[in-house]
């Protein structure tokens, strides 16, 4: 069964980029889509953004777009979200999710339930 092991949170300050990684194991193919998703306390899940099978298939809420960069290295298995210019406001659990796909040109889907494997979480903390 697939499974999602994170990496790369903790605790920056404000104005920092930060790394996070998504690798998928128990799985050669590189035939899903994987997004990206934060909560943070007494919030809801949001989507952060997400990239699918094909790398040119990214996608990005509204508010990432411009400070955040997600990629895939296929041959890896590996997921990587980018976070520049990081806000106390972005201060969230985060999670990696992975949905299983049949074309390379689907896209990766912004709705949390639409995804079936799910990475531990990982916590990132922006000081002020």
């Amino acid at each position: 069964q697939m499974q999602l092991v994170e990496s790369g949170g903790g605790l920056v300050q404000a104005g920092d980029s930060l790394r996070l990684s998504c690798a998928v194991v128990g799985h050669r193919n590189s035939d899903y889509a994987m997004g990206w998703f934060r909560q943070a306390p007494g919030k809801e899940r949001e989507f952060v953004g997400g990239i699918g099978w094909s790398a040119g298939t990214q996608k990005y809420a509204d508010d990432m777009k411009g400070r955040c960069t997600i990629s895939r290295d296929n041959t890896n298995n590996t997921g990587t979200l980018k976070m520049n210019s990081l806000k106390h406001e972005d201060t969230a659990d985060y999670y990696c999710a992975v949905v299983p796909i049949h074309r390379p040109d689907t896209d990766a889907a912004e709705s949390a339930w639409r995804y079936v494997y799910w990475g531990q979480g990982i916590q990132v903390t922006v000081s002020s």
